[in-house]
């Protein structure tokens, strides 16, 4: 999968309920001890300590800080479709991913190019970053931002573990590469 850190190998593992329980835990509260998750579990601490490293060496699990964009002084959150002349879609999006603004980008198939998701702290800085700084990129022919009202739902933990069909493509699909 894009996006995933280049040290550690994907591998596929099964997941057993002791995995998905210390994964809860980890959701709730990412500095708990694994001292605490033991007891919690009734394992031992050198038990979770190797299971949470099997885990983010398989890339199955990553324990991150998740910032509040609103409570870092972003005010606005954007969606933008990118269509692309004149140069690769990946090449562009490669250009797009440097700005520190941008948080997310998809090469995608439809209307658009490529799909960024962008932060900015106010109408100023909207302005400069899409009408000059984005817009100046090499091989982008069009922009067509759409400015999120309301965030209903924004849930970076989101992993689809207990939804069997979804996980059995999912292993599928990396036997196939």
């Amino acid at each position: 999968m894009r996006g995933a850190p280049a040290a550690a190998s994907s591998t596929f593992i099964e997941l057993d309920a002791t995995d998905e329980a210390i994964i809860a835990l980890l959701r709730a509260d990412g500095r708990v001890p694994y001292r605490a998750i033991a007891r919690e579990l009734g394992l031992t601490e050198n038990t979770v300590r190797a299971r949470v490293r099997r885990l983010e060496e398989s890339n199955t699990m990553r324990v991150v800080a998740v910032t509040d964009i609103e409570a870092a002084g972003f005010g606005m959150l954007l969606a933008i479709g990118v269509q692309v002349d004149g140069r690769s879609p990946e090449a562009v999006a490669r250009d797009l991913a440097a700005f520190p603004e941008v948080f997310s980008v998809n090469v995608v198939v439809g209307a658009q190019d490529i799909e960024i998701l962008v932060v900015t702290r106010d109408q100023a800085s909207l302005v400069e970053l899409v009408g000059e700084r984005l817009a100046a990129v090499p091989g982008v022919r069009r922009l067509t931002p759409a400015l999120a009202l309301d965030v209903l739902k924004n849930q970076p933990d989101w992993v689809p573990f207990h939804d069997a069909p979804f996980a059995d493509a999912v292993a599928a699909e990396e036997g196939s590469l």
